[in-house]
């Protein structure tokens, strides 16, 4: 059986970002193969411990990968701080005499951004709305490799590794069955000494904010990569709650156009036509509608929404990444898309001098005094009962192969996705019985 068609068989999706089915990804041949291990977000503390303990599957899995793409090059990128992981690594890939290359970087957000990794490892440059595909690379995390790993022995992906941080008792990183509750992770981290708190599902930078009520609604899926609990005074929280119309009043009134989320943007960086300052600029001039009419306003879908422009950059503490997320969506309700320019990138001169600290990323988003937690237990568990959403993954939602009331074992294929449509098969985390098989499959022991 070829690698693409047990990646499709076992189910699995990105787990470092929006869940594109990996074995469309693979569907490829190229140049350079490159693992992403830098865990891009402060806090996460996941993929360090997936190369700490799994390093010979991830080396193992990385050789298969890249004879499969007919890659030359196979690089796993890393921070250099990350002393203990180079250490299994480096011991896994003399074990197996294997070609993977390291490539270690400075602890910098955002680090893990593919595009910004490509150019890192390669001097490539994605061109603007492309992928690392046109510029022959294909980029995974390191997680998406290790459960590359278990497919290839034949395990499906029904479980995920996640990291429990911030305002717990235990901070720790979790490995639990696929549709495990929000609430069972939370006390399994200890609980929260706070009486009141807010939920970031992700990192801070990048993840989605979400009150205590949602949060208690949220279940694990293939790309949750942890759990951070924060003040509902924080900054983080005190953004989410920022309503729209005080968002676009103060871009409108309180934007200096010191132009530092531009200097500081990642993808500017890379020669990207995206200009954050600009975006506020139009916004004090007229309202959305009117934004969109200009076709300087197509370069809002450049924004990879890393937060640097908001939560790092701005003096005045305004959120650029918002007011490129509403032009984007104005822009697709129109039916208004990017057209590539075929034009060349250049990276900024400045570029090596503008990265900036995670640490320092981490104080400015109000985390900081979590950033030195140190997480090296892992805490296995299996619930009684699971919710598993169908539509996890970019694509159409998987469609049920089970009913209610059916017996079902651990690993069993409970939905695919439809004929001819892009998505990825789901297995049961556990087994039990179909208790409900619509848009989510719960089962209960």
């Amino acid at each position: 059986m070829k690698l693409t068609d047990k990646i499709f068989k076992a189910g699995i999706v990105g787990c470092g970002g929006a869940g594109f089915p990996t074995h469309v990804k693979y569907n490829a041949e190229v140049e350079h193969f490159i693992v992403n291990a830098a865990e891009c977000e402060p806090l996460l503390r996941t993929d360090r411990y997936i190369m700490c303990h799994r390093a010979t599957e991830i080396i193992s899995a990385c050789d298969a990968i890249r004879e499969h793409l007919k890659a030359e090059d196979c690089t796993i990128v890393l921070k250099s701080a990350y002393k203990e992981e180079i250490a299994s690594l480096k011991v896994a890939i003399l074990a197996l005499g294997s070609r993977v290359k390291l490539h270690l970087l400075d602890s910098f957000y955002p680090a893990g951004d593919e595009q910004v990794m490509v150019y890192e490892v390669t001097g490539r440059i994605v061109p603007p709305s492309g992928i690392p595909l046109d510029v022959g690379c294909v980029v995974s995390n390191v997680a998406t490799v290790a459960a590359i790993s278990d497919a290839i022995n034949g395990k499906p992906f029904t479980e995920k590794y996640l990291t429990m941080t911030g305002e717990v008792r235990e901070p720790t990183v979790l490995h639990v069955p696929l549709g495990t509750s929000f609430e069972e992770c939370l006390e399994l981290a200890g609980g929260t000494p706070l009486d009141e708190y807010f939920v970031v599902c992700g990192g801070p930078m990048m993840g989605r904010p979400m009150t205590a009520e949602n949060a208690k609604k949220a279940v694990v899926t293939k790309t949750t990569s942890g759990f951070i609990i924060l003040p509902t005074h924080s900054r983080i929280a005190n953004l989410y709650h920022t309503p729209v119309e005080h968002t676009v009043n103060r871009a409108k009134s309180a934007c200096i156009q010191c132009n530092f989320c531009t200097q500081l943007c990642p993808r500017h960086m890379l020669g990207h036509a995206i200009e954050p300052h600009k975006m506020m600029r139009r916004m004090a001039a007229g309202s959305v509608e009117e934004i969109i009419k200009d076709k300087e306003a197509l370069n809002a879908y450049l924004c990879c929404e890393c937060g640097v422009c908001e939560l790092y950059a701005c003096p005045m503490q305004l959120q650029p990444r918002q007011v490129n997320i509403m032009i984007k969506r104005a822009l697709a309700k129109e039916g208004i898309r990017y057209q590539k320019t075929g034009e060349e990138c250049v990276a900024d001169k400045n570029r090596e001098y503008r990265k900036i600290p995670s640490r320092r990323a981490a104080n400015r988003a109000d985390v900081g005094k979590y950033y030195d937690y140190t997480i090296k237990t892992c805490k296995e568990y299996t619930p009684s009962e699971v919710s598993i959403p169908l539509n996890q993954h970019i694509g159409a939602p998987a469609v049920p192969v089970v009913k209610v009331g059916d017996k079902v074992r651990k690993g069993q294929l409970i939905a695919s996705p439809p004929e001819g449509k892009l998505g990825a098969n789901i297995h049961a985390s556990i087994g039990g019985t179909v208790m409900a098989a619509d848009d989510v499959v719960y089962i209960k022991k």
